[in-house]
């Protein structure tokens, strides 16, 4: 009897293996089960989907890439004037301060000593979201992490320079932040820091290599020379970020007179009120029965109401809450307890509009504001998907206060799409409500 090599034997088993043995069944999405009343008018995940991302997205990311370049400001959107400031304390008064007010202490770098001797610098950086795969550095991918760390590699300290070539590693410099954005996502002033042990390096060197980079895309609005106890991340104390959604991509003169004409014509009228039409918004009256129309239809909402949304948002200010159900690709270590608890200082939603130079139009979109001391990954994007979704079915003002004790994510939608996203700024002193774009 001849005897089968070990190898070929076990590779004859699983061969028989996988010949006797059943495809596994297809893997089906189960949907979450609400249980409250609008839970059949309450669109799905691929509803949602779809819903979000069918609008015109393109003159949001052209508006965000006028104001990293200066060209437009955030001021349009409210009709008045808006400034950033960073809030100090001192001797109990709270004061305002530029941002680039170099924050040194009183010891001078020329005076220190071996680990103290290093100087570490604060910059001030927009950028176009649009343009490049997220902030963090990643192998083979145009990240905003990358080209900052590459083009402040010239102010690497010597022996750093010489470690790095020895190990025959790229000699990049290395940037803390203060929050990574994820692919798409813009930002007005992100906060990253880096140090070195030179004494020759200036401030608008800096400022130079990272704006030749990537023109047009990446700015430095400021760099300033700050204590070695700074730290971009856990100094900060809130994250501000702005959400814009697009509406249909109309003229607002159009759909004005488009509106008036519905006003005279009759078919319009139900049992004595005036109901929306699917693409055109009411003209001032808020219809109370949005709930009931929808659902006596049988047809899921297409629509839903600004107003709504910003009382739903509402409902989360103030409040310390763990946010677990609103977060995405977060790990198993940190879906519970305080890592997931964040605290919301201001969460509004308004009706705005925005200019389209080129066609000399306006169109009409929708802001959210939310500003928390921190935010868990992808929460302000699915948190502004789960609203709209539940404006559109005719939630009640708490629906989202009662989607944090939800025990499956799948509860909240999907993340809306992340061109609308913006950090505008981020703050190192007590947040003031003073200075919020929505009241």
């Amino acid at each position: 009897m001849i005897k089968q090599p070990a190898a070929a034997a076990a590779g004859l088993r699983l061969r028989n293996l996988m010949e006797n043995s059943a495809p596994p069944p297809p893997k089906g999405y189960i949907h979450y089960q609400h249980n409250d009343a609008c839970s059949l008018s309450r669109w799905n995940a691929k509803e949602s989907y779809q819903f979000m991302y069918e609008k015109p997205w393109q003159k949001v990311n052209d508006f965000y890439l006028d104001v990293v370049n200066g060209r437009r400001s955030m001021s349009e959107l409210f009709e008045r004037e808006v400034r950033i400031f960073t809030y100090a304390v001192h001797d109990g008064a709270e004061t305002i301060e530029d941002c680039d007010k170099p924050d040194l202490t009183s010891v001078r770098a020329k005076d220190r000593s071996g680990r103290w001797a290093r100087v570490t610098f604060k910059i001030r950086l927009s950028y176009h979201g649009s343009s490049f795969d997220g902030w963090q550095k990643q192998p083979g991918l145009n990240t905003v992490q990358g080209l900052i760390e590459k083009s402040l590699g010239k102010f690497v300290d010597e022996d750093k320079a010489q470690m790095l070539k020895e190990k025959k590693l790229p000699v990049d410099c290395c940037v803390t932040v203060a929050g990574r954005t994820d692919k798409g996502v813009t930002a007005l002033e992100q906060f990253c820091s880096f140090y070195t042990w030179r004494k020759d390096i200036k401030t608008v060197d800096i400022e130079d290599a990272i704006n030749g980079v990537a023109p047009g895309k990446i700015r430095a609005i400021s760099v300033s020379q700050v204590t070695r106890d700074f730290h971009p991340n856990f100094s900060a104390k809130w994250r501000r970020y702005l959400y814009i959604f697009p509406f249909d991509d109309e003229n607002v003169d159009d759909e004005v007179n488009q509106c008036e004409k519905n006003v005279l014509d009759s078919d319009v009228c139900h049992d004595g009120r005036y109901v929306e039409l699917p693409g055109v918004e009411n003209c001032g009256e808020e219809i109370d029965d949005y709930e009931q129309t929808e659902t006596e239809t049988g047809h899921k909402p297409v629509s839903f109401d600004v107003s709504r949304v910003n009382r739903l948002l509402h409902h989360l200010e103030g409040k310390l809450l763990s946010f677990r159900m609103f977060a995405r690709d977060t790990k198993a270590s940190r879906n519970i307890g305080p890592p997931t608890e964040c605290f919301i200082f201001h969460s509004r939603a308004t009706e705005a509009y925005i200019r389209c130079p080129k066609e000399g139009t306006r169109s009409k979109i929708m802001c959210i504001e939310l500003v928390a001391n921190r935010f868990l990954r992808k929460m302000v994007r699915v948190l502004v998907a789960t609203a709209i979704r539940e404006a559109a079915a005719g939630a009640d003002e708490d629906a989202l206060l009662k989607l944090i004790d939800a025990t499956c994510r799948r509860a909240t939608a999907p993340p809306a799409p992340p061109d609308g996203l913006c950090l505008v700024d981020v703050g190192y002193a007590e947040f003031d409500r003073k200075n919020c774009f929505i009241h």
